[in-house]
C-alpha cells in the first residue's frame, strides 16, 4: 500500500512512517524544510515539500495514493483557534481529493470533550476546541472512508515534547510538581510505537470504523502524574490552584481517559512497547528530552 502522511517527521507521525515501511508499505511523507526532508528520506520514505497551507500539495499527493494518515497539527497553543480552522481545511482538502473512491483516510484528535471511561463510540462535546473529528464525520456525509485515531494526551517515550514536558518545565521553573484539588483526574497515556500500531493496523483492516482510542493506559490519576515527576526532579509535590498552570490550566485539570477495549479487540492491538507512563516517567532520560 502507498500511504501519504502528513507531520511524517513528527513525535507521532515518524513512528507511523517507520512502523509502515517495517511492515513493507510505500510511504510519501510531507517534509516543510531541508532538514527535516533528509532525516524523512533517510526512513527509506519519499519526500513532498510543503506545509499545511499548501493545499494544492497536500490534494496532489492524497489523489497520487492508496491511502492517507494525516497526523500533522500546529502546536502553537498561542494561536488554537487558527490552527484548528487551518486543520479543517486541511482534512477537507485531503477528503476531496479521496471522495468517489475506496481509499482511507486516517486523521488525528484527542480526548478533549469526552466523558471519563468514554468508548469509541461517545462523540464529543461541541464546544470541544480541537475540530479534527468534527471535519471527518463531515466527510462521511460525503462517502470518504475516513476515521479518526483519538491519541492519549500522554504519547510518551524517551524524546516526548508533548504535555508532559510542559509539566516538567512547569516544575523546574516554580520548583514544585502541582496538581489541581486532590488530583484524582485521570490522563491516559500510550507509547508513540503502540500508537503508530494503531495507525497501521487500522488500515491495513480496511478503516471498517469511525473512531479508534490509540490509548493504553487508561486512567492515570493526575497526582501520579506529579508524584513521578516530583521523584524524578526532587522537588516538592503540591495541589496548586489553576492560576499555578497558566494557560495550560485547562488541561491540568482535565479528565482525559477513556476505554480502548474495542479498539483492541478489533484490531488485535495488545500494546507491548512499554510498561506504562509512570514507568518511563521514571526513567532519569526522561527529564533530558524536555
Amino acid at each position: 500500500m502507498h500511504v501519504f502522511v502528513t507531520g511524517a517527521t513528527g513525535w507521532v507521525g515518524s513512528a507511523v512512517v517507520q512502523e509502515l515501511i517495517d511492515a513493507g508499505h510505500q510511504v510519501t511523507g510531507l517534509a516543510r524544510s531541508d532538514d527535516k526532508a533528509a532525516a524523512l528520506a533517510g526512513t527509506g520514505a519519499k519526500v513532498i515539500r510543503g506545509t499545511l497551507d499548501d493545499l494544492d500539495v497536500l490534494h496532489q499527493a492524497a489523489s497520487a495514493a492508496d491511502a492517507v494518515i494525516h497526523t500533522a497539527f500546529n502546536h502553537d497553543f498561542s494561536r488554537f483557534v487558527e490552527n484548528a480552522e487551518q486543520d479543517r481545511h486541511v482534512i477537507e482538502t485531503l477528503g476531496s481529493a479521496l471522495q468517489g473512491s475506496e481509499r482511507p483516510l486516517l486523521v488525528t484528535s484527542g480526548l478533549l470533550g469526552l466523558t471519563r471511561g468514554a468508548s469509541e463510540l461517545e462523540v464529543p462535546s461541541p464546544a470541544s476546541p480541537r475540530k479534527s473529528e468534527t471535519a471527518a464525520r463531515a466527510l462521511v456525509e460525503r462517502g470518504v472512508r475516513v476515521a479518526t485515531v483519538r491519541l492519549a494526551p500522554s504519547v510518551h517515550g524517551l524524546g516526548d515534547h508533548g504535555f508532559v514536558p510542559i509539566l516538567i518545565r512547569l516544575a523546574r521553573e516554580t520548583g514544585v510538581s502541582a496538581y489541581l484539588g486532590d488530583g484524582s483526574h485521570c490522563w491516559s497515556g500510550v507509547h508513540r510505537l503502540d500508537a503508530a500500531r494503531v495507525y497501521r493496523l487500522a488500515l491495513e483492516q480496511g478503516v471498517t470504523q469511525s473512531v479508534y482510542h490509540a490509548v493504553a493506559d487508561e486512567a492515570v490519576p493526575f497526582k501520579d502524574i506529579a508524584l513521578a515527576i516530583g521523584r524524578g526532579l526532587g522537588l516538592p509535590v503540591e495541589s496548586r490552584e489553576r492560576e499555578h498552570f497558566g494557560w495550560f490550566a485547562h488541561m491540568a485539570g482535565a479528565n482525559m481517559a477513556v476505554s480502548s477495549q474495542y479498539t483492541r479487540a478489533l484490531l488485535g492491538w495488545t500494546p507491548s512497547s512499554s510498561p506504562g507512563l509512570l514507568a518511563d516517567l521514571e526513567l532519569p532520560g526522561y527529564y533530558h528530552a524536555d
